[in-house]
């Protein structure tokens, strides 16, 4: 009986011992896997293209506008005077009054006939006099129109080049400030991103270096547990006293305990070893697609989720939050994180 417990203790052993062999394996895969991808990702983060500002070159329109002021004139300005008829109608009247003048001589007329003719060409002229004052008159009118009017094209014109201007000065200051903030906000996801994947890839080699410490640590501890079962069964002849210092015993126990001390788990063979197969991350931190599904007879919320890090397992799990369960069975790893011991509690831990 002592050699089948001796030979069945070294089959767990070795199997110990394999399995935290390949949980280093698995480290060090993770480890250049992870050592890849950092390098593909500095590359695109090399290679880059710059921000750009979009609005760097807006140029200011106003130069298109003209001012057309100059080139208004007042066409009342130059009006004149029709004189020409009246200065025709004068000489029609004078070489009228010159001969009658003559006639009055040759026929011996009186004065008075040469009177009366002398009043009636000066009332012609008096009435050509009237006319040119008229027209001027006229004249005058349409020329102080014709200013006003002026003056009144020429101050919307300066208004419309006014107007262009403090657009255009608008405009420009606009384009200028959206360019900046797209500079700056562009600038701000990137490095928001890039924080984030930092603090991502940071999380993720947490957790890989943490299961598979937690990997290695559960075959030693299986091997010691197979271990210290056997030397209380007296599988190699004596105590534990005499097999964890002698013999073939000694030599497996000293290299699970120094394997086991590495890992900071404990290595005391008279007190019981925790079993850690009952151990599972179930801090709220390391999970998404939280939903609840059930309640447990102790009243413990059970929920279906994912764990944001595939280290930790692939697929849809059962289990409870670790702020949620009593104390007792709840232990903070080193990296901070909550595990439950599901041996304590009413709640399954399993993969759906």
């Amino acid at each position: 009986m002592p050699a089948i417990a001796a030979i069945g203790a070294a089959i767990k052993i070795g199997s110990a011992i394999f399995g935290a062999g390949k949980a280093k394996r698995e480290a060090r895969r993770y480890r250049k896997q992870q050592k890849a991808l950092n390098k593909k990702i500095n590359h695109l983060e090399a290679n880059r293209q710059d921000v750009i500002n979009p609005y760097d070159q807006v140029t200011s329109l106003a130069s298109m506008a003209t001012d057309l002021s100059s080139t208004m004139s007042n066409p009342m300005a130059n009006l004149s005077v029709a004189t020409k008829a009246a200065e025709m109608k004068i000489e029609e009247a004078d070489i009228s009054l010159a001969n009658t003048l003559d006639t009055l001589r040759a026929t011996g007329s009186g004065a008075g006939g040469a009177t009366a003719l002398a009043q009636a060409a000066l009332q012609s002229k008096k009435g050509v006099t009237a006319s040119i004052e008229q027209q001027e008159k006229s004249n005058e009118d349409k020329r102080a129109a014709g200013e006003e009017r002026l003056e009144q094209r020429v101050s919307a014109e300066k208004q419309r080049i006014q107007n262009i201007n403090i657009s255009e000065g608008a405009r420009e200051q606009s384009a200028f400030a959206q360019g900046r903030n797209i500079e700056f906000q562009t600038q701000e996801s990137r490095d928001n991103t890039k924080l984030s994947r930092l603090y991502g890839q940071q999380s993720q080699a947490q957790g890989a270096a943490a299961q598979a410490r937690q990997s290695e640590t559960s075959s030693i501890m299986g091997g010691i547990n197979a271990l210290g079962g056997a030397i209380s069964g007296g599988a190699f002849g004596g105590g534990a006293s005499s097999a964890a210092t002698s013999g073939g015993g000694g030599s497996l126990t000293g290299s699970l305990l120094a394997g086991a001390q590495s890992t900071g788990a404990n290595t005391t063979l008279d007190v019981p070893i925790m079993d850690t197969s009952n151990l599972s991350f179930s801090d709220k931190r390391l999970k998404n697609n939280i939903k609840l599904i059930s309640v447990s007879g102790s009243g413990l919320n059970v929920y279906s989720f994912n764990y944001k890090n595939k280290v930790y397992g692939k697929g849809k799990y059962q289990g409870v939050m670790s702020d949620e369960v009593p104390k007792s069975a709840v232990i903070k790893d080193k990296n901070g994180y909550y595990k439950v011991d599901y041996s304590k509690i009413d709640v399954e831990f399993k993969q759906i």
